[in-house]
């Protein structure tokens, strides 16, 4: 779960979940969230060492994809408690998240990154 508490990474991660089981190349990620080579690399280092991410390798380029069972395990153990369990809780998750097809996602949505509060 540390693995999600820095910004950037969550970013990463929010893009790939939504991106569905096609994957996005590391070149994209870096492109649409604005990173260098050296911190994307960083970061998709610490997510796949994490087991919220695997990489598959099409040609010259790896492909990234979010690792749906860890997600949901992730949702599942944040949400064990809610409510003290009561079985009428409107905070538990109705269904596992499941990652989109390539039918469903032809194209992987232009995706802003969280938007951050100001520092005052």
């Amino acid at each position: 779960m540390g693995a999600l508490a820095q910004e950037t990474r969550l970013d990463i991660f929010r893009l790939l979940v939504q991106a569905g089981d096609a994957g996005v190349p590391a070149g994209q990620i870096g492109d649409q969230l604005g990173l260098p080579s050296a911190t994307l690399s960083f970061h998709l280092t610490q997510l796949r060492q994490a087991d919220l991410v695997t990489f598959r390798r099409e040609g010259r380029s790896l492909i990234y994809v979010a690792e749906y069972a860890a997600m949901n395990g992730l949702i599942g153990f944040l949400t064990e408690n809610c409510c003290s369990g009561s079985p009428a809780a409107t905070c538990v998750p109705a269904a596992a998240c499941l990652p989109t097809t390539a039918a469903d996602n032809p194209g992987v949505p232009a995706i802003a990154p969280l938007s951050r509060k100001a520092s005052t």
